[in-house]
């Protein structure tokens, strides 16, 4: 049985440009269930475990977000009535989501192939929240299929080409490890997001760094997003690096994507560096 529906013309026309919905056949799967999830948190490393309030802002300084003063154990027993907000990583280390994360990407990779080859760096987080949760408003830097297990949420996403919603120096500092995800918020962008109605069963695509933010419905959320990345992602990446060093230069470089032959020679570069580095180590 598979676990994902894909509509090829929709994907192929949509992949890593827009966020687009589609079905899946995880709503219910005992893997989910709420005991479950409290084990799967028990048997990850704390460092891959986090929680804190779920009663936020859609734009949030990250050291402005308060912190839970339950373990995570507490948390999910209470989620019911915690205002919480928590989020496995990298769950795939626990041997039957990792099965599940194989079988979910054995049935993109043919896709993904045509646009996007050299998948990579494959993980799978699971988020649970509270009634009225919000995820504020951030980037992430995986291609990413969100899959809606349990509860209803609206996930709200922008173009990631829309340096409205997300800015080139933005992408520089997030891809470069030197600033957290979350971006600030401006009310005025609430007219270009796309809204997403999401309840069991129905997945939805977010492109690498498009600016999204999630509300959570009036029950308890769970949902398994299912990420990786590509040879695309990470030149794309490498190039975002070369212009963050860039710009420390005092250069003004041009925005990723309008001279795609420097890029490329941005991007080699990159390469060449990363591994010489590797040799003198």
């Amino acid at each position: 049985m598979s676990l994902l529906e894909l509509d090829e013309e929709r994907f192929l026309d949509h992949f890593d440009r827009l966020a687009f919905a589609h079905r899946h056949a995880l709503a219910g799967h005992p893997l989910f269930a709420l005991h479950s999830v409290a084990r799967l948190a028990a048997a990850l490393p704390i460092e891959d475990v986090e929680h804190n309030a779920g009663a936020l802002p859609i734009g949030v300084d990250p050291r402005a977000v308060p912190r839970s003063n339950r373990t995570v154990g507490e948390t999910l027993r209470s989620i019911e009535d915690a205002g919480a907000w928590v989020a496995l990583k990298y769950i795939e280390k626990v041997a039957p989501y990792g099965t599940l994360l194989d079988r979910c990407l054995d049935e993109i990779r043919p896709l993904v192939g045509k646009l996007a080859p050299g998948m990579c760096q494959p993980h799978a987080f699971l988020f649970v929240s509270s009634p009225g949760a919000v995820t504020p408003y951030h980037i992430d830097p995986e291609h990413n299929f969100l899959l809606q297990i349990r509860g209803r949420k609206r996930v709200t996403v922008w173009d990631p080409a829309d340096r409205e919603a997300v800015s080139e120096l933005d992408l520089e500092k997030f891809l470069s490890g030197g600033r957290h995800r979350n971006l600030p918020w401006r009310d005025s962008l609430a007219a270009r997001g796309v809204r997403f109605e999401l309840g069991p069963g129905d997945g939805l695509h977010i492109p690498v760094t498009a600016p999204h933010w999630v509300q959570n419905g009036d029950e308890v959320s769970v949902s398994l997003s299912v990420t990786f990345r590509s040879d695309v992602s990470e030149a794309r990446e490498a190039v975002y690096k070369v212009n963050r060093l860039l710009r420390k230069l005092r250069w003004a470089p041009a925005p990723v994507g309008r001279r795609p032959l420097v890029d490329g020679l941005k991007g080699r570069a990159f390469g060449v560096a990363r591994r010489m580095a590797h040799l003198v180590r």
